[in-house]
């Protein structure tokens, strides 16, 4: 009898590892992915600030310390306002190949059983989860991405595609007098919202890609990868990119409940992508921290436990979001918020702690930003 099994060995999943055995050492920890690591993911690489204060609290603040900080942040709105600044504070961009792999073997040092396996089936009994027949468990931690074959399982539906994203990531050389040392996402007008990034990794090279929304794509009534690869060479024409890899987003404001029983839903799985910037990892390592916590201090019924814990750590923010994604339907609200940003530092600092962690806006400043998009719309 396992105290918790976590199905994917993402970020989510390492995190709820690592932090049910921080908090009780003896725990029996299982962490199955049907990959063995190093591996690849379809991401844009960017590890923000707010994510290194939660590897901070999982007892790993120098996991990714041997890459460069990245110190500004261009943003071109969808009607070309463009405003660029040093962040408050500096983000990373590590490719997940490493990434994850070094969250895997953390988790694998501090006592936790990593197996290759793919999950098939789980049969909920009264105090415990059996998976495959073979694996018992006492809490179950679903962290197997966007397509959860977990959630499939417990009888969750999937994010509906009007809350779903698709993006395409490939790699890039930066130019030798291209800028190394800023993130640049530069949005796009036709089929709003839609944009362009290119994130330098500090090794002369950049993850770059592209996104929309799954029902934009498919009002083109084009191939997906004629779409997808056509308008990221269209916005970073300087950037040729190799090793494109498509992969869906399930937005938050279509996030599913977290859970059944004694499963708890994490990251992806449970629809947790910022809506406004397509963010997941400080979500998947929130939510797979608050999951561990549960498993093991709750464990008769960790799930209300893990609710409680979601809606204080991100129930504010997320409701934020969700009025501001509403809002962002509106590429003149976007073109507003990047003007008001490029006059005012306090609010391009804002806007990137609502894109990349778990900020929320105050009324004054969300003021500031609607009577600019109505100047804006009677000129």
């Amino acid at each position: 009898m396992w105290d918790l099994a976590i199905i994917g060995g993402g970020p989510a999943g390492s995190a709820a590892a690592l932090r049910a055995k921080q908090l009780r050492p003896d725990a029996r920890v299982l962490l199955l992915d049907k990959a063995d690591f190093p591996r690849d993911k379809a991401c844009g690489d960017g590890i923000a600030a707010h994510c290194r204060e939660e590897l901070a609290l999982l007892g790993l603040p120098d996991l990714i310390a041997d890459y460069r900080p990245v110190q500004r942040l261009t943003v071109v709105s969808p009607g070309g306002v463009r405003v660029s600044a040093t962040v408050a504070r500096p983000n990373h961009v590590v490719p997940r190949t490493v990434f994850d792999a070094r969250l895997v073997d953390a988790a694998r040092a501090r006592g936790v059983e990593v197996r290759r396996h793919r999950v098939r089936t789980l049969d909920a009994h009264d105090d415990h989860i059996v998976i495959d027949g073979t694996v018992a468990a006492r809490a179950v931690v679903a962290a197997d991405g966007a397509n959860s074959t977990v959630r499939r399982l417990i009888g969750i539906p999937a994010t509906p595609e009007k809350h779903t994203a698709i993006a395409v990531r490939g790699y890039a050389d930066l130019p030798a007098a291209d800028d190394d040392d800023a993130q640049l996402i530069a949005m796009q007008e036709d089929g709003w919202p839609a944009y362009a990034w290119s994130f330098p990794i500090g090794d002369g090279t950049a993850n770059v890609g592209f996104g929309m929304l799954l029902p934009r794509l498919h009002a083109t009534g084009l191939p997906g990868r004629e779409v997808l690869h056509g308008r990221l060479a269209e916005l970073l024409p300087h950037l040729p990119a190799r090793d494109l890899r498509a992969h869906h987003l399930p937005l938050s404001p279509g996030r599913p409940r977290p859970g059944v029983g004694r499963v708890m839903l994490v990251g992806d799985a449970a629809g947790l992508i910022n809506p406004l910037t397509g963010e997941g990892i400080y979500y998947a390592l929130v939510s797979g921290r608050l999951a561990g916590e549960a498993a093991v201090q709750t464990a008769g019924d960790p799930l209300p436990a893990y609710r409680r814990g979601l809606r204080k750590a991100l129930g504010r923010h997320l409701r934020t979001t969700d009025v501001l994604a509403w809002a962002a339907q509106s590429s003149g609200f976007i073109d507003a918020a990047i003007g008001t940003a490029a006059q005012r530092k306090e609010v391009f600092d804002l806007l990137v702690d609502v894109g990349l962690g778990a900020g929320t806006v105050p009324l004054p400043l969300a003021w500031a930003v609607a009577r600019r998009w109505l100047l804006n719309g009677k000129r």
